[in-house]
């Protein structure tokens, strides 16, 4: 049976990974008639072919899902026209500096012949000083404007489009200004009186411990109801280097222990009442009272997928155990595996899947080998000594590939964050939920404190960091785990640390000499350039910023260069004091060290760009074409300031522009002439009309026009007169919106690009 799941879950995972989605039934008809022969009579043979057959059944299972869902879809004609809808807010608002954020269960449409889907997630503005407020279980009357989900590809970057597609989320969009009309305030569905119910919880956590005196309340708020919007952005960055991250927020961890507690406070009481231990056996009345305390947990943390996966392995080991059978815990881990893909194809695209599954798996690989060891302190130091390596080692190849580092301090922080957090802190945060008192919840706030303080300490100490590594290497790291976990005296543990130094000394790219890797990252309405030669790296602007908490340095650049590897920026340029530009500085800044600076805005007291300053890295020559240093002593706009640089390989060239206009355009073909021909360009101003005048593009005579662009932006860029001017010079246009990051590949002899969407193409994208 473990080996049918294993393999009905590969299945599932080689869905996830097609650039186009097959049609599900000529795999299912296949993985019928594997099977068939091993039911008739069961050989060897036959076992093989029926293993193949639950593979290709789980192959037609996720893409029958996913064509399920990809079917309830907004209309192309339907993005950006205006739509009038009555629904109910579906989940818990999530406030914002501009206004509020919500999901929206759509009931009715009112438009004629519109086509939208029934799950929206939806922004609501401030109109001037007053800013929306709705409250789950509403009903509402809403003019909306949608989009089809779209989120940036980038390498090592977040699949938003994944994340919405898994959560059943299939448009978004914001309300439009104008009438709203609050139909009902609460519709009695279940789902909704959970949702007002972490919604009141949420409030009453604000009223007792208001943020500005009591700087951790939103992550108590994070532990008793899963709303992780509420932690401040700055500290993610602690829990990622101490290795806490699975803490703080609702993890199977959490719902475990939840359930455990209440599984063991009932078998306790139940045993001291005969009449009931009579009627029931207390250990029973414990399993029963865990699953039900596990569920409720779960639906108060919103029942979001990582608690789900918890849940449903919780309830197959208890209802294997209210069998009274003797189940191994590897087949109650198998059968959890299949309940989660029956429900959920798609978790195998999170890590949290893999990170869950794989500590868990660990944590039985190790128990089988530590039955019968002696009783005492000694020995439960050291089981939890082993518990700890055991968990640490299991995500490691995991960790590697996702986040390309690993907190060496991690074994450390969660020795002592582990039981805090889930014996302590979280029961009494769940306490102060059930019972609203102040002293309750502040005697929480102060052992988080203590824990916090400990926290910023661990994420001090060094981060082992390293490219990501290729997807058999860590295949070969997961072999290695499971033979450095082998008990002691057993040949094979010292090749199973072998194993695992290819994930762990993966080598970076290594770029040959006069040559350049250029990378516009797709961060929506706004530039993000990285460019590589063989030893150093240099940022053409950090991109543009989200909202207070967010930016693309933060969640596109950082993430893009520790996928690299990168250690270090040699040099950061930033090229005007636009935020859609600039917004990422101070990310950027805080999460590598930056060996000089070049920007045209002073107040940043680095030097400045301007143009006749050159350099040559590893035999790329590169040059600052504009603006002029007089240009500084005037009052300029910051567009005309813009830093325009350009990268030369042999006798290839790319120029990267910013935000420059017709006026510097001028200037540059009448100062520099033939120095502004390129192979490669960066359409200037993301292709507004004020930039790319026909003289300057005829100039620069690019074969490749790249257009860094947000989809659907509101200034309507690229403008369709300026890309009718490339194709007209012979140029092919490409398009972050559409491609995703661009790749230039710049050698002295030929230059390439290709986008991150047709390399890394998945069927759910563009849909």
């Amino acid at each position: 049976m473990r080996s049918a799941i294993l393999a009905f879950a590969i299945g599932v995972l080689l869905l996830q990974t097609r650039g186009e989605l097959p049609a599900p039934w000529p795999w299912l008809a296949g993985g019928l008639l594997a099977c068939l022969p091993y039911g008739l009579r069961a050989r060897p043979a036959t076992r093989a072919l029926a293993l193949l057959g639950c593979l290709l059944l789980g192959f037609a299972w996720a893409g029958w899902r996913a064509e399920w869902r990809l079917a309830d879809e907004l209309g192309r004609d339907w993005e950006g026209r205006d739509v009038e809808v009555i629904g109910t807010v579906a989940g818990l608002p999530q406030d914002f500096a501009r206004g509020t954020r919500f999901a929206f269960a759509v009931e009715e449409r009112l438009t004629p012949d519109a086509i939208v889907p029934e799950n929206l997630q939806l922004a609501w503005y401030r109109d001037g000083a007053t800013a929306p407020t709705v409250q789950p279980g509403e009903r509402w009357r809403f003019t909306v404007r949608l989009k089809r989900p779209h989120g940036g590809a980038n390498p090592g970057g977040f699949d938003y489009e994944a994340w919405l597609l898994e959560r059943g989320i299939r448009a978004t969009g914001y309300v439009r200004p104008g009438p709203a009309t609050r139909l009902d305030a609460f519709v009695w569905r279940p789902g909704h009186v959970v949702e007002r119910l972490r919604a009141t919880v949420r409030a009453n956590f604000l009223a007792m411990l208001p943020e500005a005196e009591w700087p951790w309340v939103g992550i108590l708020t994070a532990l008793a109801v899963g709303d992780q919007q509420a932690v401040q952005g700055e500290l993610w960055t602690v829990f990622n280097r101490s290795g806490t991250t699975h803490l703080m927020s609702i993890s199977g961890l959490h719902v475990t222990m939840v359930a455990g507690l209440i599984g063991w406070l009932v078998g306790f009481g139940w045993r001291r009442v005969p009449a009931l231990a009579l009627r029931l056996p207390a250990q029973h009345a414990g399993l029963l009272a865990a699953a039900a305390g596990g569920f409720a947990y779960a639906l108060l943390a919103g029942f979001a997928v990582p608690a789900q996966r918890t849940l449903y392995m919780l309830l197959v080991a208890v209802a294997a155990m209210l069998s009274g059978r003797l189940v191994a815990p590897s087949r109650i881990l198998a059968l959890a595996l299949l309940v989660v893909l029956l429900v959920d194809p798609w978790a195998v695209l999170a890590v949290g899947f893999w990170l869950s599954f794989g500590a868990v798996g660990a944590l039985f690989y190790i128990a089988s080998a530590t039955i019968g060891t002696e009783p005492g302190w000694r020995a439960r130091v050291r089981g939890w000594g082993m518990v700890q390596w055991a968990a640490t080692l299991a995500t490691l190849p995991a960790l590697l590939l996702v986040f390309q580092q690993f907190p060496l301090v991690s074994p450390l922080a969660n020795a002592l964050a582990i039981p805090l957090i889930s014996f302590v802190i979280t029961p009494l945060a769940l306490l102060a939920a059930l019972l609203p008192w102040q002293p309750l919840l502040a005697l929480a706030h102060g052992l988080l404190d203590i824990l916090m303080r400990f926290l910023f300490w661990c994420a001090a100490w060094p981060v082992w960091q390293a490219p990501a590594p290729p997807s058999w290497a860590v295949v070969v790291a997961g072999v290695g785990v499971a033979a450095c976990l082998l008990p002691r005296g057993v040949p094979g543990r010292l090749l199973g640390a072998c194993l695992l130094l290819p994930a762990l000394f993966w080598p970076s790219e290594l770029i040959p000499e006069g040559e350049a890797r250029i990378d516009v990252l797709d961060v929506g309405q706004g530039q993000a350039v990285v460019v590589r030669t063989r030893r150093h790296l240099l940022v053409y602007d950090p991109g543009p910023q989200y909202g207070p908490d967010a930016d693309a340095g933060q969640r596109v650049v950082v993430p893009y260069l520790r996928w690299l590897g990168a250690g270090r920026i040699d040099r950061l340029v930033v090229t005007h004091a636009d935020s859609d530009h600039a917004g990422g500085l101070a990310s950027l800044r805080a999460a590598l060290p930056v060996a000089s600076l070049f920007s045209s805005m002073p107040e940043l007291d680095d030097e400045l760009c301007a143009a006749g300053q050159t350099w040559t890295w590893d035999g790329v020559d590169f040059a600052v074409l504009h603006p002029l240093s007089s240009a500084y002593a005037g009052k300029v706009a910051t567009n005309h300031l813009s830093c325009v640089l350009t990268v030369t390989a042999g006798e290839r060239r790319m120029l990267l522009t910013a935000d420059i206009e017709a006026a510097d355009e001028k200037a540059l073909i009448a100062r520099v002439g033939t120095a502004l021909a390129a192979d490669v360009a960066v359409v200037a101003h993301h292709g507004a009309k004020k930039s790319s005048t026909p003289a300057f593009v005829a100039a620069v005579g690019a074969r490749h026009a790249l257009i860094s662009v947000g989809y659907r932006n509101r200034f309507g860029h690229p403008r369709g007169e300026v890309v009718a001017r490339y194709v007209e010079n012979g140029a092919q246009i490409w398009r972050t919106d559409r491609d995703g990051a661009l790749r230039v590949a710049l050698a002295p002899d030929d230059v390439s690009v290709a986008g991150w969407r047709q390399e890394r193409r998945r069927y759910w994208h563009g849909r």
